[in-house]
């Protein structure tokens, strides 16, 4: 069958007479790792199942054991060189070990790395100054906390509080944490676990263009195949009431009337496969919600600090100020921090009762955000996801259009995403056995790239928004290397 797709879309004469195209070469990087000096590949194997989480998933059929980080670069145990694509799950936004970040921790962990943040210490009142200077509106208020899913669990209650209502409205295919209360927002059944949770939590129709029910026109220099089936009328795409009508829905069948406590929703869905919304989505539903009584929360742990371009938080893509914004993830370039930020009349409802976060805030901690700040601005890194991401998906929309196995490409900025399909026409999953294995080929070519969607379908390209274009190539030209040898195996 992939012969005869290959032969209609142009490739079969390519195959026939040239043979598998060569992988490109690696870009160069003049950093030496040093020699490895941990225990033996076997025995991290070993421990990791005897010692570790058994639900911790490890990548690939033979995992890589990082070691050393340089940038856009990890390099394993037998110092081996890997682009990373994935940053951490989207979580080292400058570069690893990057030098002005490191030099801050290492700065402030000579001088003070911990006291209460109940006593006075200048960092968390900088970074705190520094971290809503970037906000638009009254979002002036932070609460520093550890982690995306603490900063959702907080989201939830400040919305509950303030409003004096319980109910909350995610979206399905979202991921908004583990924890055992963000587990309730996070609305994959491959993410949830069989003891009662998510109460009060209620899920509305995901506003796919690309595999929801009425396709539409999303924010981003490529649009999916069905973006023909929509129109846009003043930047509004004709499927987005559609969308609206099956929250609205939700709304009046499952809350009580004018008693929302809050919306949520990620500006580019991460987990759930780099989802974008049609356009005028997140705008309509945010005017719905506060129109039942609700705030509106954005979760900002992958989309924030400029990776998406054009704005250095994901929601300004959509012409929205949330009331509630979530932050974790890039804030720290790696290392273990996140926000909620609100505003000033939200805040006060913590007032009401003590509430302490160890952690928070600490010395290190805030030094490391203001130092990822400064390099986020020093380095202009948000410029370079602005013209790198839509270089990258023209060329991605390239193998799309070459490959019956790419259905769709998409995202802003360095947030990208690909997804993989059995069949154009269906838009049917490709099945696990085969993304595994081109995975691996991926990995094995020396780029790591991850994985998301809800049967793992989609491949998330979300590097640390310092790679170049030469990275890009070089992972386009690998990515052609695999397809189509992937192909001729089917």
């Amino acid at each position: 069958m992939w012969r005869r797709l290959l032969v209609q879309n142009g490739c079969g004469r390519y195959l026939s007479t040239c043979g598998s195209p060569s992988p490109p070469p690696m870009p160069p990087c003049d950093f030496v790792p040093q020699p490895y000096k941990g225990p033996d590949y076997s025995d991290v194997l070993r421990l990791r199942h005897e010692r570790l989480n058994p639900s911790l998933v490890t990548h690939f059929s033979q995992p890589v054991l990082i070691d050393q980080g340089h940038m856009q670069w990890l390099y394993d145990h037998t110092g081996r060189r890997y682009l990373d694509l994935f940053a951490g799950i989207v979580t080292v936004s400058v570069g690893h070990c990057h030098p002005k970040v490191n030099a801050a921790a290492i700065e402030q962990m000579q001088k003070l790395c911990h006291t209460t943040n109940i006593y006075l210490f200048p960092k968390i009142h900088e970074f705190a100054q520094r971290l809503t200077d970037t906000l638009p509106g009254d979002l002036k208020v932070v609460y520093f906390v550890n982690s995306g899913s603490e900063a959702n669990d907080m989201a939830m209650m400040l919305a509950r509080l303030y409003t004096g209502n319980f109910d909350i409205v995610n979206l399905r295919n979202s991921f908004h944490g583990t924890s055992p209360y963000a587990a309730g927002l996070t609305a994959h059944n491959t993410w949830k676990y069989n003891f009662a949770n998510g109460f009060g939590i209620h899920s509305a129709s995901n506003p796919d263009p690309y595999q929801g029910l009425w396709g539409g026109h999303r924010d981003s220099p490529i649009q999916s195949v069905r973006a023909e089936e929509s129109e846009v009328v003043d930047g509004v795409c004709s499927s987005t009431d559609k969308y609206i009508e099956q929250l609205n829905e939700v709304l009046e069948y499952s809350i009580p009337k004018g008693k929302l406590a809050g919306f949520i929703a990620e500006s580019i869905q991460g987990v759930g496969g780099t989802v974008q919304f049609p356009l005028g989505y997140l705008k309509k539903a945010f005017e719905l919600a506060r129109a039942n009584g609700g705030v509106c929360i954005a979760d900002e742990v992958q989309a924030g600090f400029g990776r998406t371009g054009d704005h250095f938080w994901g929601f300004e893509g959509h012409d929205v100020v949330p009331d509630i914004v979530t932050t974790a993830k890039g804030i720290g370039n790696g290392f273990p921090l996140a926000a909620v930020v609100t505003t000033p009349a939200i805040a006060n409802t913590m007032s009401k009762a003590l509430h302490f976060n160890t952690f928070g805030g600490n010395p290190i901690s805030s030094a490391v955000g203001i130092a990822v700040l400064d390099a986020i601005k020093e380095d202009k890194t948000q410029e370079n996801c602005q013209k790198l991401g839509p270089y990258f998906l023209q060329k991605l929309a390239q193998l799309r259009d070459k490959y019956p196995i790419v259905g769709d490409v998409r995202g802003k900025g360095l947030m990208l995403g690909m997804e993989m399909v059995e069949d154009k026409n269906t838009r049917k999953p490709l099945n696990a056995q085969a993304m595994g294995k081109i995975w691996d080929d991926i990995k094995d070519l020396g780029i790591l790239i991850g994985r998301g969607g809800h049967y793992g379908q989609v491949f998330r390209i979300k590097p640390p928004m310092c790679i170049t274009q030469a990275d890009v190539d070089f992972t386009v030209g690998v990515m052609d290397t695999v397809f189509e040898k992937a192909c001729r195996n089917m």
